[in-house]
């Protein structure tokens, strides 16, 4: 990875189908015309390298210190609840900052921050902004759904179905958010989402171009993540906000089942081609559409690196992969790393990972 060519922001963002790719995570099951059985990711991979308790590989124990995390705003209720179990088993403090993922990339390549551990919700943000000068490796280890929450107050919320979101999202009496494109990820995924809508899929689409501009116009943008919408659906002060399908359980929060067409879960090439139609521009970067898969690494400016590869090894074994479980996300089991970088991680991560040169339809 270290002699990886630079790569620009707008073809890496690329979500690259493949001919007869797999799902994500070695979903083997159905066709490439398909949903590769779920279309989700596959939950039965082979578990017999990983600790029931997520000691590294060597069994060391040996750790101490701080330790700093910077994370996507999504992964907040289940990197909190991993923050206790691994502080009660190490003797490492873990402190975290949740903020968009490219708002939490910059704090590492443009104001120089060190953190020992880097997890994002759109994995391509590390080999884009990150390799090779400010990491050398990185996992994908869960994926998510776009969705549409809201609360028992919302305006239309008995009302609201897969069949009618668009129709009542566009009523005069009803507001809705999604967070800023330009430092968080679901806030470009958001913006692609109903963009897709009018992008016909089999044929079929679910409303046309002036709905799709009228709904993107209408959404208010925050200056934050998605997690500060939350507070703004159980205040009222919005009925409806997009979300990813984790803010369900993470947050108690009433959520839509969005049409696989535009909800950005499917891995599949049928699917990637599609999502690839959706794009986003903010003031200095392009985004295009492709399945969501998350993505963690350790930063080469850690400052107590041994502790951020055992955040890692935990998250990507049992009991992280129980967490974000029961916080609403789809582990990659096991965890896909860069065929091409497989020196560069460490012991402990690779003993609980599988090499691959593409995950699903996406180029790694």
């Amino acid at each position: 990875m270290t002699d990886r060519p630079t790569i620009t922001r707008r073809r890496l963002l690329q979500g690259t189908a493949t001919t007869g790719a797999l799902a994500l995570a070695g979903c083997t099951s159905g066709d490439d015309d398909g949903d590769a059985g779920s279309g989700e990711i596959s939950s039965t991979g082979d578990d017999s390298t990983s600790t029931t308790d997520g000691t590294d590989s060597s069994g060391s124990k040996d750790l101490s210190g701080t330790m700093t995390i910077f994370h996507a705003g999504s992964l907040s209720a289940p990197f909190e609840d991993a923050e206790k179990k691994f502080e009660s088993k190490y003797d490492v403090q873990v402190n975290r900052e949740a903020k968009g993922s490219v708002g939490s990339t910059k704090k590492i390549t443009n104001l120089g921050r060190s953190a020992d551990v880097l997890a994002v919700s759109d994995y391509r943000l590390i080999p884009d902004m990150m390799i090779p000068k400010y990491a050398k490796w990185y996992a994908v280890f869960a994926t998510n759904a776009m969705t549409i929450a809201y609360t028992d107050k919302s305006t239309g919320s008995d009302e609201i179905s897969p069949d009618n979101w668009w129709e009542i999202l566009g009523r005069d009496d009803v507001t809705f958010a999604h967070s800023d494109p330009a430092v968080d990820p679901n806030g470009y995924r958001s913006v692609m989402t109903m963009q897709l809508g009018a992008v016909p899929f089999d044929g079929e689409k679910l409303y046309d171009e002036s709905t799709s501009k009228a709904l993107i116009d209408k959404a208010k943008i925050p200056s934050g993540t998605e997690t500060d919408l939350v507070g703004q659906l159980k205040s009222g002060e919005l009925d409806y906000a997009w979300e990813y399908q984790s803010a369900g359980k993470s947050h108690d929060l009433k959520t839509v089942d969005l049409q696989p067409s535009v909800d950005l879960s499917k891995a599949t090439s049928k699917y990637a081609k599609h999502y690839a139609k959706a794009e986003v521009e903010t003031k200095n970067e392009t985004y295009t559409g492709a399945p969501i898969a998350y993505g963690i690494t350790v930063p080469s400016n850690a400052k107590n690196p041994d502790a951020g590869a055992a955040w890692v090894e935990y998250m990507i074994t049992e009991p992280g992969q129980k967490m974000l479980k029961q916080n609403g996300f789809e582990p990659v089991k096991p965890a896909v790393v860069p065929k091409s970088g497989t020196d560069a991680v460490p012991k402990g991560v690779m003993n609980h990972a599988e090499a691959k040169s593409s995950l699903g339809p996406l180029e790694l």
